[in-house]
């Protein structure tokens, strides 16, 4: 981590420029948090690797004179003062979990790209007019405690707390209890503090900019997203002594389902996407007929009637392919994340900071989910993508380059000063 800088006296200078290389040592610094054989990242939601990167990022933040707060559901809050301390705050943030599998960069790179803003205005001394602040948010994998953006989604009030800490994870350990556990249980209530807007940086997870050339992502809205649990009900039975016409085979049901599954995405594409990345067979040994199964289904698309057709097909087909097999099923949605359009303002922020840094870009519909989606519905909202290798994410091969993540983390820098000049 860098050491503390201190502040020449306050400058009104516009042309600030990042340091690219502070940034790429803060994230490699970071990785180091979980990180993997295969050179990736395994940092999940209130495990303790996460607890030690929470920590560093306060340190880091406090180091530059900021204050950092933390609410009741995990969330951090790195506040830097403004000229006016009437206006809400001006956010810059992501997430600092990952996948089991993850890499060095998704969400990553929004917290500490913000970071490297803050450290590059207080070296500088320059003052915005509104107060800024950094946001780590809590839980946006969804990969420990299901649903994903599960903190922000509180915060903006698509779920409750209670919902938040009734999570479960495949262990059976309680989100609030692990909340605790870590020490980052605060004591704002969620959802209290007042957001002014939020530009999060993140990179593309896709092949897009790659593809053409583009440095710079101009994200103008999220797809809708639904998430479902199926859980496929047969009979275990020895695989010896069971007749193949007498079985009740539970993943039987299931495999055709993932089949189905995929060719209800096929039907609606281009922009369809359907996935089954989750599945758990019982009892799971080799000589036993599996007499249960369950399964987790994720379905995308730009357009919520699409989305909803979709759902429709799905449900149509479980009870189709799974009751002649003489099988039973529960199925039930656990999440439903509607498509978002991004302020337009704040997206001519990003497009001016872009072409001020000199860097190409392209407007585009985010195919993941973000923090940024939830938090659109209690403040104006836009998000900056960068490109990653092969449009390659949720893998520990996950690669984005030392030029890729300075033009992100400039034209952060520039769309947020340019937003901030509303209030001079």
């Amino acid at each position: 981590m860098s050491e503390t800088v201190t502040p020449p006296a306050k400058s009104d200078r516009t042309n600030l420029s990042i340091d690219p290389q502070r940034l790429w040592d803060s994230l490699m610094d970071t990785a180091r948090f979980g990180g993997t054989a295969k050179g990736g990242i395994c940092r999940l939601t209130l495990s303790d690797d996460d607890r030690r990167v929470r920590d560093w990022f306060k340190r880091a933040c406090e180091a530059i004179g900021c204050t950092v707060t933390v609410d009741d559901c995990g969330n951090m809050f790195a506040r830097r003062p403004g000229k006016r301390a009437d206006l809400p705050p001006i956010c810059m943030g992501s997430h600092l979990d990952t996948q089991p599998t993850g890499g060095k960069f998704d969400g990553v790179l929004g917290v500490l790209g913000a970071l490297e803003v803050m450290r590059t205005l207080h070296a500088t001394g320059y003052e915005t007019n509104a107060p800024l602040e950094i946001i780590n948010w809590t839980n946006e994998e969804g990969s420990r405690f299901a649903p994903a953006m599960l903190a922000s989604g509180v915060f903006a009030g698509a779920f409750t707390r209670e919902f938040a800490y009734s999570r479960r994870d495949r262990d059976c350990k309680e989100f609030q209890s692990e909340l605790a556990r870590i020490g980052y249980r605060g004591s704002e209530p969620v959802g209290q503090r007042k957001i002014g807007a939020m530009f999060e940086l993140h990179i593309e997870q896709g092949p897009i900019l790659e593809a053409e050339g583009k440095m710079i992502g101009v994200v103008t809205g999220v797809q809708g997203m639904r998430w479902y649990e199926v859980t496929v009900q047969g009979q275990a039975a020895h695989t010896g002594a069971t007749p193949m016409h007498l079985r009740k085979n539970a993943l039987l049901g299931a495999a055709r389902m993932v089949e189905q599954i995929d060719a209800i995405a096929m039907k609606h594409a281009p922009d369809a996407v359907g996935t089954v990345g989750l599945m758990e067979v019982r009892p799971n040994s080799r000589n036993v007929v599996p007499g249960e199964v369950f399964f987790c289904v994720d379905f995308r698309h730009p357009d919520e009637a699409v989305l909803e057709t979709m759902e429709q097909e799905f449900r149509a087909a479980l009870k189709a392919t799974i009751e002649p097999l003489g099988l039973s099923y529960d199925e039930k949605r656990i999440w439903d994340s509607p498509a978002v359009r991004f302020d337009a303002e704040m997206i001519d922020c990003v497009r001016g900071g872009a072409e001020k840094a000199g860097y190409a870009t392209r407007d585009m519909v985010s195919g993941a989910g973000h923090d940024a989606a939830y938090i659109a519905r209690v403040a104006p909202t836009t998000m900056i993508f960068v490109p990653c290798a092969g449009g390659v994410s949720h893998n520990e091969s996950e690669s984005t380059s030392f030029e890729e993540c300075g033009a992100g983390a400039q034209v952060l820098l520039e769309a947020v000063l340019a937003y901030d000049q509303r209030f001079g």
